[in-house]
């Protein structure tokens, strides 16, 4: 059925269920009698956490998936990411070996909504070469401060807007609700079978409340120290047709902090403080040896692009002292020019800081609850360079083999010292730089909750939000005192280089002293100019208004809704003049929208054990900050070349990707611990935010190219002014459409499993993407979970594989670009042995098999930056890792 014509139908067959239960004028049970039949579950171990998501789910109005704690400080996986990567139509982005960035249902990971305790969490990055973007990176959060999940799939109107995909709402654990004096303490060791190192991490809680249970306190805390390392083969972007064997080596240190207070004067009344701080420090460093084939290496071509897919590597004429006449090459190294070898070493960090005060009200007619906070974020990193060309050594010559999904390299010799670069090097000072961002919002939402005895209404819900959000990028360029003299700072390469790492395709490389570069570019540094084109701020203030009802009756309830938002939002940025020199003082662009959002969600007892579930509704999520930004960058002012200049803004006055969504599903719960589901669902994406480019624009800004040789203008010899402009704005969207089947059952004798596949066919026009392919980005078509574990009174063990089918990766303009991540899966287990009443022995495996992330290029023929982008060709690769830990926990 096509999702156009079943949108209509669907939302006919909601509101006719609601209106046949509000004309049947039999005795209808009210909301609290539905509510008495959830069970309270105290939940313990793989079957009762379980047990506790099954009873989330089934009791729910919305369309909700919960993942749930299997005891204090215990989740279902080390990786909050992961646990989510179970749910039916969920999928994660695993970078940097860490489950980062979450997808529901076909979209991408940038339209899902992610709160903490139901507010928004501010989020920045530690990679310079990410977009700000208002996902969250779930790297931030050790899995041992989280209590549940929910994962909201379908709308409502008092659930905070912005998840075209989806919402997923973090819990933490309150003091009230533990055992007075609770206890949690844990010390694992990690190990990476690329890092080869032993990586520790730490956590506690404690958690106390007086004996009238009217106040609590509870405090927890995680550690973690983890060197990092990914090995893999990147491509050059065409230089001279370089392949390089790349190494990325990281020091994580990840520090979070929790403290909940809870105090209840009376029965009717409660406030609640949660103040929390996450820190992640992420120095890195990338090396890598690009390597130059030589000249006529290529053997044969891909006959759909022309793009070089087997070279016979020869080292002929890759020398850059050729034609270097007056350079160093030429002179101080004219043997120098095989390859270029190069370490970026980044000083990056990223944080989060929440104070968040909540309060409840219950009176005899109503109940008023409201949460006012503040949190805000800093991150992003300095960046230094250390790279020089390689000696030309004969080492590459032999077969290059990029025929396939990952590149591979029969080659004389793989092993590589610093020897291979001048004995005297220095940094890059050209590449001197810092990009800090920031991120902030302050909330308050006010909310009331009515009970009413209106016929098959059942609670009258209505209330407010007000958040001021504020987020900041800027650019520095380090700049070097007058006297500088840049040989005298020069050092031995072995001081820069003084060992060796493994690295991608089985090479070895030069392993790099990042701390020392960093120390020698910040030594080199005499101050900072501020890169105006990479200044921008968007400021927004979000108001919300609704109103819902819920209703219930013999065998039917839901809830009715209508959600009012309006949105004002502003961009600061420098302008520039007929000169193309940017301004001194701030220019601001202004914007505003608002939207009227219905939404409908119905559940009718088929059967004691089966329920039909509908929704439908509106749904919106706001523009990515990098597309709102006013900043004008102008690429290329100043060449020579003819037909390469550019003009990039943002546009703050974008409109917020529109959808309506609907779904449809049956649940038969045979048991308290199984399950059976299928559910159809589907998205009509109306309005969709791209980037489109324009040839021959005026700006007001002419090139001086244009002026000095008119007749290469591409607009005439009269018309200097003539850019190529890439603008974000507002373009028709897609659709998608999908099934889930779930099905999860626990036997007595201590086994049991859990298997759900997930179908997303998310389609959008072509041009929406610079890439040319009709796909949203992160949505693979097919996904599938299977979960088998055993668990008794002193041992459990859980065995879980998670595969997801091709997907498209999109973080142009950044290095990477768009590229398509072939299928992937991971096989983790996990185990815990009881050896006391309060002490646990646990034991985690992740990515067992060592599944490799491979990248192709995913660019339409003739649309790629450079063709080695183009569709097919192993752009990038990264070989698996498995991760192992051991530790201890202690609960009383």
């Amino acid at each position: 059925m096509l999702a156009k014509n079943f949108k209509k139908s669907l939302l006919a067959v909601n509101i006719g269920l609601v209106m046949s239960a509000g004309f049947t004028g039999a005795a209808f049970a009210d909301e609290a009698q539905v509510k008495e039949g959830v069970e309270v579950i105290e939940v313990r171990g793989i079957r009762g956490s379980l047990k506790a998501s099954i009873n989330g789910k089934r009791f729910s109005d919305a369309v909700v998936d919960v993942v749930s704690a299997e005891d204090v400080g215990k989740f279902p996986d080390g990786d909050v990411g992961e646990s989510l990567a179970r749910i039916p139509g969920v999928t994660v982005s695993r970078q940097f070996g860490q489950g980062q960035q979450v997808s529901i249902r076909g979209a991408s990971s940038q339209l899902t909504r992610t709160l903490l305790n139901g507010h928004t969490v501010a989020s920045t990055g530690w990679y310079d070469q990410q977009a700000i973007d208002r996902s969250f990176n779930y790297a931030m959060l050790p899995s041992e401060m989280v209590g549940g999940l929910e994962v909201y799939k379908s709308s409502q109107a008092n659930l905070v807007e912005g998840g075209i995909g989806g919402t997923v709402i973090v819990k933490s654990r309150k003091p009230l609700d533990l055992d007075s004096n609770s206890v949690f303490a844990s010390v694992k060791g990690a190990y990476g079978t690329t890092a080869e190192e032993l990586n520790p991490e730490v956590s506690g809680l404690y958690s106390w409340k007086n004996d009238s249970e009217s106040f609590g306190v509870l405090v927890s805390g995680a550690y973690s120290a983890t060197e990092y390392q990914r090995n893999g083969v990147e491509t050059s972007r065409n230089w001279s047709g370089g392949m390089a064997p790349t190494t990325f080596q990281q020091d994580r240190d990840r520090k979070a902090l929790n403290v909940a207070l809870q105090y209840r004067p009376t029965d009717q009344l409660e406030f609640g403080l949660n103040l929390m701080s996450l820190d992640l420090n992420a120095n890195n460093a990338n090396g890598q040896i690009i390597m130059f084939p030589g000249d006529d290496s290529c053997v044969k071509v891909d006959p759909t692009n022309d793009n070089c897919i087997v070279r016979e590597a020869n080292n002929t004429g890759v020398s850059y002292a050729n034609g270097n006449a007056g350079t160093k090459y030429a002179y101080a190294y004219p043997d120098f020019g095989a390859g270029y070898f190069q370490t970026w070493a980044r000083e990056a960090s990223m944080d989060s800081k929440t104070v968040d005060l909540d309060w409840k009200y219950e009176a005899d007619s109503f109940t008023f609850s409201g949460r006012v906070g503040n949190t805000k974020s800093e991150g992003g990193a300095r960046t230094a360079l250390v790279g020089e060309y390689t000696n030309n050594f004969d080492g590459q010559v032999g077969t290059w083999d990029m025929t396939g999904d990952q590149a591979k390299f029969d080659v004389v010799n793989k092993n590589y010292d610093s020897s291979i670069l001048p004995s005297m090097i220095g940094i890059q000072t050209w590449a001197l730089g810092d990009s800090p961002n920031s991120d902030e919002e302050t909330y308050v939402n006010l909310d009331f909750d009515i009970p009413v005895d209106f016929g098959v209404i059942t609670a009258i819900k209505t209330g407010l939000r007000y958040a001021d959000h504020s987020v900041k990028k800027q650019g520095f360029k380090g700049q070097l005192a007058d006297d500088y003299n840049h040989e005298s700072t020069f050092r031995a390469a072995s001081e820069y280089f003084p060992g060796v790492v493994s690295s991608g395709a089985g090479f070895t490389i030069p392993e790099a002293n990042g701390e020392l570069i960093l120390s020698d570019s910040l030594a080199a540094t005499d101050h900072y100019t501020e890169k105006k084109d990479a200044y921008g701020t968007v400021e927004e203030e979000n108001f919300a208004l609704y109103a819902m009802a819920d209703f219930s009756s013999d065998g039917i309830r839901g809830n009715l809704g209508l959600r009012y938002i309006s949105t004002d939002a502003s961009s600061d940025y420098y302008a520039f003049n007929s000169k193309g020199e940017y301004g001194t003082t701030l220019s601001t662009d202004t914007a505003s929208y608002n939207e009227l959002l219905p939404s409908v969600n119905v559940v009718l007892d088929l059967s004691e054990d089966v329920i039909l579930r509908t929704s439908a509704a509106q749904v919106i999520s706001r523009p990515n900050y990098s597309d709102m930004f006013a900043t004008t960058s102008l690429s290329n002012f100043d060449s020579t070349q003819p037909n390469t200049q550019v003009a990039s803004t943002g546009n703050v006055a974008l409109k917020p990707f529109k959808a309506f969504q609907a779904d449809i599903s049956v649940e038969w719960y045979f048991s308290e611990d199984g399950m059976v589901s299928i559910g159809y669902f589907m998205k009509d994406v109306s309005s969709f935010i791209s980037t489109r480019d324009a040839n021959n624009q005026q700006i007001g800004l002419e090139i001086p190219i244009y002026k000095s040789t008119p007749e290469s203008s591409p607009c005439g010899t009269e018309q200097a002014d003539c850019w190529s402009v890439s603008q974000s704005t507002n373009v028709s969207g897609g659709s998608i459409e999908g099934i889930e089947l779930q099905i999860q059952d626990a036997f007595d004798n201590g086994f049991g499993y859990s298997v759900n596949y997930t179908y997303a066919d998310a389609t959008s026009p072509g041009e929406n993407y610079p890439d040319g392919n009709n796909v949203f980005s992160d949505s693979s078509e097919h996904t599938v979970n299977t979960v088998g574990f055993y668990e008794n009174d002193f041992f459990s063990a859980r065995l879980a594989y998670n595969w997801r089918s091709e997907y498209i990766m999109r973080e142009a303009p950044g290095w990477y670009l768009n590229r398509t991540h072939k299928d992937f899966g991971t096989l983790d287990f996990s185990a815990t042995w009881s050896a006391t009443d309060y002490l646990d022995v646990t034991f985690e495996a992740a990515n067992i098999l060592k599944e490799d992330s491979l990248q192709t290029g995913v660019y339409q023929y003739g649309s790629a930056p450079s063709d080695d982008l183009e569709g097919g060709f192993p752009a990038w690769s990264f070989e698996g890792e498995a991760t192992y830990k051991m530790g201890v926990a202690v609960r009383f």
